[in-house]
């Protein structure tokens, strides 16, 4: 009688010894698995990073941006007659109380006008000294004016109604005009020569929160340069300007009454420039900078990729007789395809774990040496080495695939 042949036991594969198994594949070459995963390392670093130094760097621009620009008004001479009513003549110059009409405006804080003096003359530290004045602005400006700019001194005053009014040869230095011009101190009040003539040097700022172009600079009063140098050119940037400091949301009311209180004959003399929408341009620099920097880091992703699928490929080729073996005892093709998926999926996921504490190092390291306050959004950094264990999975899947393909009895005969 003959006896029937029970089957094997079914092959089996626990996910402790799968796991084992990736394992072992993976450290089998370190030097090999860690070039394989430098491109996930740099793609989910540069995620994380540009995600968190994105919105870091935003909050450093709405802190300073809406505190500036979001409360500075300015206006200026109309550049000609054109465009204005009929009978209304060109604008020459501001009326001689714009200081007092400025602040009389609910929700001014400090404004005033300012130019540039013109003809440029020579800047020098004594009577006969060379011009050192290359590179240094010379700014003519009232005390309103100097007052919205908000400079930071450093030694002495700024310029107060009293030099206005007296027409005093004083003179406001920055930083780098003191150093240019040798002016170190202020207790033996000393001078500087402008065209020849001394100006007493009554203060020193290394900052200014308005008018940048103040910096590298002299600032003699308004009046002092009218008496000796002459009127500014009407209109363009190099004639008079009115800067307005304004409370925070008062900058669109005060850029709407501005010309009928510098002119209510004629407010269409001047052309007033409100701030920008800060939440709009800031958004807009943020939105190009994230999109940039991300098209980067999907890039180094791709790279990624393909150096994870390309190193399990070749891991492949190279155990095409162990996989024959494999086979030939019992294992399945999900067996092997979840062998070598499992292999790429580690590398991935180890991969984006060390992009992810390299981007978050990197964002810490950034914001502490500007002293900056740090942003990351769990959003985006919680999920990255998710993003890295995907990438290895997508990478390792034709591989896997084909050494699931693969012939026993080719492979153990190649081998």
């Amino acid at each position: 009688m003959a006896r029937s042949v029970l089957p094997g036991p079914a092959s089996r594969l626990g996910l402790r010894d799968l796991v084992a198994e990736a394992l072992s594949g993976t450290l089998q070459r370190p030097g090999r698995t860690a070039l394989t995963m430098l491109g996930t390392v740099l793609g989910i670093g540069a995620f994380v990073a540009v995600l968190g130094l994105t919105a870091t760097a935003s909050g450093q621009i709405g802190e300073r941006f809406d505190l500036t620009r979001a409360t500075t008004v300015t206006a200026g001479d109309h550049p000609s007659g054109d465009g204005l009513p009929p009978g209304v003549e060109p604008p020459t110059s501001f009326p001689p109380d714009t200081d007092a009409r400025l602040a009389r405006i609910d929700g001014v804080r400090a404004g005033g006008l300012w130019w540039p003096v013109p003809g440029a003359p020579p800047l020098a530290a004594t009577p006969t000294g060379p011009d050192a004045g290359q590179g240094l602005a010379l700014l003519a400006a009232t005390p309103g004016a100097v007052a919205a700019m908000e400079p930071t001194m450093v030694a002495g005053v700024p310029l107060d109604p009293y030099v206005q009014e007296s027409r005093q040869p004083v003179a406001l230095l920055s930083s780098a005009a003191a150093e240019r011009l040798g002016v170190s101190r202020l207790d033996a009040q000393p001078a500087v020569f402008v065209a020849g003539i001394p100006y007493t040097v009554i203060g020193v700022y290394s900052e200014v929160r308005r008018q940048p172009g103040a910096l590298p600079g002299v600032i003699v009063p308004a009046s002092t340069a009218l008496e000796r140098f002459g009127s500014p050119p009407p209109g363009g940037e190099r004639g008079t300007q009115a800067l307005v400091a304004t409370r925070v949301g008062a900058a669109g009311a005060v850029a709407r009454q501005l010309p009928l209180a510098l002119r209510p004959d004629a407010p269409e003399a001047f052309t007033v420039v409100p701030p920008p929408d800060p939440h709009g341009l800031r958004d807009g620099v943020a939105s190009d900078l994230t999109g940039l920097f991300l098209a980067l880091a999907a890039i180094c992703l791709l790279v990624g990729a393909v150096g994870i699928a390309n190193t399990t490929l070749v891991a492949v080729l190279e155990r095409t007789e162990e996989i024959g073996l494999r086979r030939s005892l019992g294992a399945r093709s999900r067996h092997v395809a979840g062998q070598f998926l499992t292999e790429s999926t580690a590398l991935g996921t180890l991969g984006g774990l060390i992009g992810t504490g390299l981007g978050v190092v990197t964002v810490l390291a950034v914001a502490a040496a500007r002293d900056w306050t740090a942003v990351l959004q769990p959003a985006a950094t919680l999920p990255a080495p998710l993003i890295g264990s995907v990438v290895g999975l997508l990478a390792g899947l034709y591989p896997a695939l084909r050494a699931a393909r693969t012939d026993p009895l080719k492979a153990l005969r190649s081998g």
